[in-house]
């Protein structure tokens, strides 16, 4: 029969060296369902006639700041949280918070191009209301912005369990870090990965199995802090399995990137790029 003094004794020689200040302290980490649940609060206040159509009927101004008021205080315990466990003054908490209150009528507002990009850019789509019910790309794109705001306030842990989520569900994986504008459009999205310090424009088009990475990510933290990731510019397209790498890669304004290209160094703008087509051989 198993001793379980014994391998409780090895545990605590474990615990001893890895990870479990914060418990001997008596700090919580962030709580990952209840930002889960805020994160479909928000989709409620941003979509009802999606996801919260019995109670916004009637009264749209209530419901609106009865959200608004479920998000605000889900959120607030686990700010608290969070700026707790790393030492940081939970006052700035409440400061970070409302300024991502704030922002969340702008941030609606920024979706909604990015749904107009989809819904314009997928002969597939048959309306707007499949694509917010339905469609990977968006659901990611949706998380990453809301993730972002938080991030830009210095908010730890938080972005990235958020982001986090959402690749888990998509396999998108979007660094709540990167910057990207407006008309965003991620087509079938299995795959992509898009690191902390990627830039991308307006109006850029990206298909599955696209990574926008960094060139040595062996060099681990000393990288930390370093633009690593490419900046992609304004009306670009990117097709699937593409790699474009380096803080220094730049892709100019409307350059199109074809499949399967692998790309360490920077293109002009309007520029067409694409592997040379390998030899096809059927034996019949």
């Amino acid at each position: 029969m198993i001793d379980v003094k014994d391998v409780a004794k090895k545990m605590q020689i474990s615990y001893a060296t890895n990870l479990t200040a914060g418990v001997e302290k008596g700090l919580t980490l962030p709580d990952r369902a209840e930002i889960i649940l805020a994160l479909k609060d928000v989709q409620k206040l941003f979509f009802p006639a999606f996801f919260a159509a019995e109670e916004a009927r009637g009264d749209l101004a209530h419901f609106a700041e009865a959200t608004l008021n479920a998000i605000y205080f889900r959120l607030k315990k686990q700010l608290e949280r969070a700026y707790r466990f790393v030492g940081k003054d939970v006052e700035k908490a409440e400061v970070a918070l409302e300024a991502f209150m704030q922002g969340l009528p702008n941030l609606r507002d920024v979706l909604f191009t990015d749904l107009d990009a989809t819904f314009e850019g997928d002969p597939a789509a048959k309306s707007k209301e499949e694509i917010v019910f339905s469609y990977p790309g968006f659901y990611a794109i949706t998380v990453y912005r809301v993730a972002h705001l938080l991030y830009e306030q210095g908010v730890p842990f938080i972005p990235r369990i958020m982001t986090e989520h959402a690749h888990g569900k998509t396999g998108i994986d979007i660094h709540p870090g990167a910057s990207i504008g407006e008309n965003f459009f991620i087509d079938h999205g299995t795959g992509i990965v898009i690191g902390e310090t990627t830039i991308i424009g307006k109006r850029v088009k990206i298909y599955q199995n696209v990574t926008l990475g960094a060139l040595s990510p062996r060099k681990g933290q000393s990288l930390a802090g370093k633009k690593r990731h490419p900046t992609v510019e304004d009306d670009v397209t990117i097709y699937s399995g593409a790699s474009i790498l380096g803080g220094e890669t730049v892709v100019g304004s409307g350059a199109v990137i074809g499949g399967n290209c692998f790309l360490t160094e920077s293109v002009a703008a309007g520029a067409r790029v694409r592997t040379k087509p390998l030899e096809l051989i059927i034996n019949e």
